[in-house]
């Protein structure tokens, strides 16, 4: 559920992917030759499930193409992290715009390269690149303004 959470809007959507990712697993056990993890192999079925529902219910409006070479780096910020829980990293992940979201998730956190989530998406890989680098400012700004929240408060 939580990998499927990454990949969805909302929880209501997750449980879909879930139940259609099960699905799936029990129909293709036969498909399963034991020479990996069990735990794997369901694993990449959820993936490419959340990514079936993703290519079947979302329009690509976020998808751009690279113009240029576009790369950002982002400031270290000391301890804002450690101090965050799990489940609003999780919700600022969520908020993202739904390109973003897909391709943050496939890249940072699954550990794809860019021409393999550019193969499963349909898309460029300077496009994956660049709603990665999209991805990494909306959360640094997203951060930023939690910063100054915390300073606030």
């Amino acid at each position: 559920m939580g990998l499927c959470m990454r990949y969805a809007s909302d929880t209501q959507e997750a449980q879909d992917i879930v139940q259609d990712g099960f699905v799936k697993v029990f129909n293709s056990m036969e498909g399963f030759n034991h020479e990996g993890s069990l735990e794997g192999w369901i694993k990449r079925i959820m993936i490419n499930t959340a990514l079936d529902a993703y290519r079947k219910n979302k329009k690509r409006q976020n998808d751009v193409e690279l113009d240029s070479e576009y790369v950002m780096e982002i400031g270290q910020q000391d301890g804002i992290v450690e101090d965050m829980s799990a489940s609003y990293l999780l919700s600022l992940v969520q908020s993202m715009p739904e390109g973003y979201k897909i391709v943050f998730n496939m890249f940072a956190v699954e550990g794809y390269s860019h021409k393999e989530i550019a193969e499963k998406l349909g898309i460029s890989v300077n496009t994956s690149k660049s709603q990665f680098s999209r991805a990494r400012i909306y959360l640094q700004k997203m951060l930023s303004k939690k910063e100054v929240d915390w300073t606030n408060e």
